[in-house]
């Protein structure tokens, strides 16, 4: 029986047409002609305010870090439920992490966590838009606006997502973006940092170019560029920003596929896996749904252990997603000792199904089976 993968990178049509016009151009280091296409594309769609391509989301999160000039003794507020690029970002830069747990239902950040949680120290919240699903983001704004903070929003699932009709990432201070190949839309790895801020742009121009007026010389705007700030290499290769258009240009059907693929899943397993004790996701009334990931969270650990060994066993590879940061061998001595129990549910609990462009109706359908079939047996 043929495997089926977690995820499997994918050419949707000219990617590899437009990396040998960037080659052939005789520009292929950052911002050559598909890196500005792409910042348009995010500038024009969603109304970024400026948008610049990175070469990952870790790196358009850790510029946000040296935008605000996080120091030693500020706090940070991030989900202890997210992967570790959102805390390093800060970690880097000498602060203080303060975790919040998830909801119960979702794993968003709670913003009642949130809200309790900010002292005079704090400069930043950080959320996550977890399966490229919507965080409460009204509380959460309403919080930072009243206390003067900035809020960084991680949207690395959340390409072409929204809420209450504001794309995610445009919302807050900034927000940063994934093309890793595992995103709806890829480039093998590559980010995006959105600033929404214009205070914020022409400093992150400089931060993103080792610290030097490069961009504005280009432009004409300076007669010679030198070092004027901090900052290091934060550009992607043309090459990069070729395959990433290519994806781009056809953002519509990649999201089609996908979400025809979310919503077979839920068809067939909504019926069957609730009165196993199973949950599935939830697109909270304010949040669209970009189908960047089909989840289920399971009863306990042993029954998501025994599901993804029985799924493998079967050929199709299921896995757990991210562990609580907060207990992480590295931080779970500065933890301040709150539970996070939320968190640690979907640690033990939340399962990862194969999603993938190019995953057929009919491996959807074997995965599904498999998993009632699992469930079924193994209560």
């Amino acid at each position: 029986m043929t495997p089926i993968p977690f995820n499997k990178p994918y050419l949707h049509g000219r990617e590899l047409v437009y990396i040998a016009e960037a080659v052939a151009s005789g520009k292929i280091s950052g911002d050559g002609s598909f890196s500005k296409r792409c910042h348009r594309f995010f500038e024009q769609r969603w109304g970024v305010g400026k948008a610049l391509l990175t070469t990952s989301c870790t790196d358009a999160l850790e510029m946000t870090a040296l935008l605000l000039d996080i120091k030693p003794g500020d706090e940070v507020i991030v989900p202890a439920y997210t992967f570790v690029s959102t805390a390093n970002a800060f970690v880097l830069r000498g602060a203080r992490l303060v975790f919040a747990d998830s909801q119960p239902d979702h794993p968003n950040i709670c913003p009642r966590q949130v809200e309790a949680l900010v002292t005079s120290r704090t400069r930043a919240i950080v959320v996550v838009h977890y399966a490229g699903v919507a965080c409460d983001m009204d509380p959460i704004l309403a919080i930072a606006k009243q206390h003067g903070v900035a809020v960084i929003e991680d949207a690395a699932h959340a390409i072409d997502s929204y809420h209450r009709g504001r794309a995610l990432g445009t919302m807050g201070t900034f927000g940063t973006f994934s093309f890793h190949e595992t995103k709806n839309v890829i480039s093998g790895e590559g980010g995006l940092l959105a600033v929404n801020d214009p205070a914020f742009a022409a400093r992150a121009e400089v931060i993103r170019e080792k610290g030097t007026n490069r961009s504005a010389f280009f432009r004409g705007e300076v007669d010679k560029y030198g070092w004027v700030d901090i900052g290091s290499s934060f550009l992607p290769s043309d090459i990069i920003a070729a395959y990433l258009w290519a994806q781009l240009e056809n953002l519509e059907a990649i999201q089609a596929r996908r979400l025809a693929i979310w919503h077979r899943y839920q068809s067939a397993l909504a019926p069957e896996l609730p009165a196993l004790g199973v949950e599935l996701p939830t697109i909270s009334e304010w949040a669209t749904n970009n189908a960047h990931m089909f989840y289920l969270v399971t009863r306990d650990l042993d029954q998501r252990t025994r599901l993804i060994a029985d799924l493998k066993a079967q050929g199709i590879l299921a896995v757990f997603h991210y562990l609580s940061l907060h207990s992480s061998p590295y931080f779970r001595e500065q933890h301040d000792g709150r539970p996070m129990p939320c968190s640690d549910k979907f640690t033990d609990c939340l399962l990862r199904l194969p999603m993938y462009y190019e995953l057929s109706d009919s491996d959807v359908d074997r995965v599904s089976e498999a998993v009632i079939s699992s469930l079924r047996s193994t209560g």
